[in-house]
């Protein structure tokens, strides 16, 4: 990790965030905590409660967080949707001032986050692409990474905010390297996931206890986050959303057209994205994704039935 730089008392600066759900609240707390003043936006009222709730203030639309702020989070579903709330209408460029610093966690397309930073750059807008490897409990947590790619000096500039969001932040390089990032290491975080969704009903089904078999894995070489993180939750069948089932399965598929793009098969790969969308046809996307369980215990009755 870094050094970052450190910049003037926080308490003299608003700091935008454009999508206040489950990541962009997270860390709207997390720069709350610190004693910055938090100006956000998300097109669902009950998430501006919410931002509202924990000591923000809610604007208008994001060209009033445009105005009112020099340093954006964005935490948006797809780069399509970053793009509009950018350069749309009442979009962030549409402000009298342009903001300064873009930081965006949305878990998107590399090159077409690329081809954006390169826009923004002509109008005088840094742009970093911040991902975060990590549940919105993991970021609440400070166990979550934060994976940044852009020009070194806007990542100096940007330091404050990315160690008030969490402890591990990595600079990997040049516009698109967190992007990148944050898809390699979602393949391998949601296949140890479903790995441990297998293994769990695997173990009940030899008449294992679960939750002593849970114990052996968190000491064993099978062990990943995953059993932290996840494995409480499948054995409970708490599926309060911490990571939507729906966003990782919209992530799998830009990973397998990242992946055919570069000429690999990903075959472990498109087996999850096969299940995640009979999660989400049986009505449970917007779960968490560790509800993958679910469909690996009805291919178990399935298979006991025939």
């Amino acid at each position: 990790m870094e050094h970052l730089g450190s910049r003037q008392d926080p308490h003299d600066e608003a700091i935008g965030v454009v999508g206040v759900g489950l990541v962009g609240l997270a860390l709207a707390e997390h720069l709350i905590t610190r004693g910055f003043h938090v100006v956000g936006f998300d097109i669902e009222p009950a998430r501006c409660a919410e931002l509202e709730r924990l000591g923000g203030q809610v604007a208008s639309g994001p060209s009033e967080v445009g105005a009112r702020t020099r340093r954006i989070f964005l935490s948006l579903m797809t780069t399509e949707t970053v793009s509009d709330v950018i350069e749309g209408d009442d979009g962030l460029m549409t402000a009298d001032r342009a903001p300064r610093y873009l930081l965006d966690t949305t878990t998107g397309m590399p090159d077409e986050t690329v081809a954006l930073a390169e826009r923004l750059r002509k109008r005088g807008v840094s742009y970093l692409d911040a991902t975060i490897s990590g549940s919105s409990q993991q970021i609440r947590d400070r166990q979550a990474v934060v994976m940044v790619g852009g020009d070194a000096a806007d990542y100096e500039a940007c330091g404050d905010l990315l160690r008030a969001v969490s402890d591990r932040v990595v600079h990997l390089g040049l516009t698109g390297s967190g992007s990148k990032a944050k898809l390699a290491s979602n393949l391998i975080l949601g296949l140890n996931r479903l790995a441990l969704a297998e293994g769990l009903v695997f173990a009940d089904r030899l008449g294992l206890d679960g939750a002593a078999f849970l114990d052996l894995l968190k000491i064993s070489p099978a062990y990943s986050v995953a059993v932290d993180v996840k494995g409480e939750k499948m054995l409970r069948g708490d599926f309060t959303a911490q990571s939507r089932a729906a966003q990782h399965h919209k992530d799998l598929s830009i990973i397998l057209d990242q992946a055919r793009r570069a000429g690999q098969d990903l075959p472990l790969a498109r087996v999850h994205l096969g299940i995640l969308e009979k999660v989400i046809a049986k009505g449970d996307g917007e779960l968490d994704s560790s509800v993958v369980i679910e469909e690996i215990r009805r291919r178990q009755s399935a298979s006991v039935t025939v």
